[in-house]
């Protein structure tokens, strides 16, 4: 089993997982987050590229992400072609959960608390994911699972909503970073040991930055 060409070449499918969390992954589904308001700690903020523009991209996302497989794509899919209005609804859904978490966590790195309105829609989609999750029998202890279909539409946010509620409720918070490059704004959790990961990815914004800081340098001396 293969997928078409023009379902891997979606924007969303093609996406960096460089934040190392699934979330913040979810988060970076834009070309960049723009700050409306330049020095201010509210967050405000505009996309630049909107990477989730349908319910088949939160599908090719997730499938990148190695969340569902060829089998699941193929079923959502078609499941979506079946009942197209749940699906745009879901797929607005995702776009209310990626803006959300990235509401609340460029507040959370400013210092302030995250907004009420945010911290609704995290809730809500954490309820609903777990409303999905069942004790079942393990070796030797109890462990949790999805009762629901792995294919099921809306499969894909709820691991995005569990993951974002270990993120905020667990992990290291000062380690959570957007990143300065132009017009980029990705969030990342800087993992490093000594804390000193500044880009989302060196390849990208890091190596723009160099370029520039060495023009600089060179403009500078050929001035003196």
């Amino acid at each position: 089993m293969s997928l078409p060409q023009h379902f891997l070449d979606r924007p969303s499918a093609k996406a960096k997982h460089v934040a190392g969390r699934l979330c913040l992954d979810f988060v970076n589904l834009v070309g960049g987050w723009r700050d409306a308001e330049p020095g201010s700690k509210q967050g405000r903020f505009s996309i630049r590229e909107d990477r989730l523009t349908d319910y088949l991209d939160i599908v090719a996302w997730a499938f990148r992400a190695d969340l569902i497989n060829e089998t699941q794509v193929k079923r959502m899919t078609t499941e979506a072609a079946r009942r197209p209005d749940d699906a745009t609804k879901i797929w607005k859904r995702g776009q209310r959960l990626r803006d959300a978490i990235h509401s609340a966590a460029t507040r959370i790195e400013r210092g302030i608390a995250p907004e009420s309105g945010a911290l609704d829609v995290l809730s809500e989609e954490i309820s609903r994911a777990w409303s999905k999750q069942r004790l079942t029998s393990g070796s030797p202890n109890l462990i949790w699972s999805t009762e629901a279909d792995p294919a099921s539409l809306d499969a894909p946010l709820a691991a995005v909503a569990l993951s974002t509620e270990e993120f905020f409720t667990s992990a290291d918070l000062t380690r959570l970073h957007s990143c300065p490059g132009d017009e980029c704004g990705w969030m990342f959790e800087d993992t490093s040991r000594n804390r000193s990961r500044r880009w989302c990815d060196m390849g990208d914004c890091g190596n723009t930055a160099k370029v520039r800081e060495f023009r600089s340098r060179q403009s500078g001396a050929r001035r003196t």
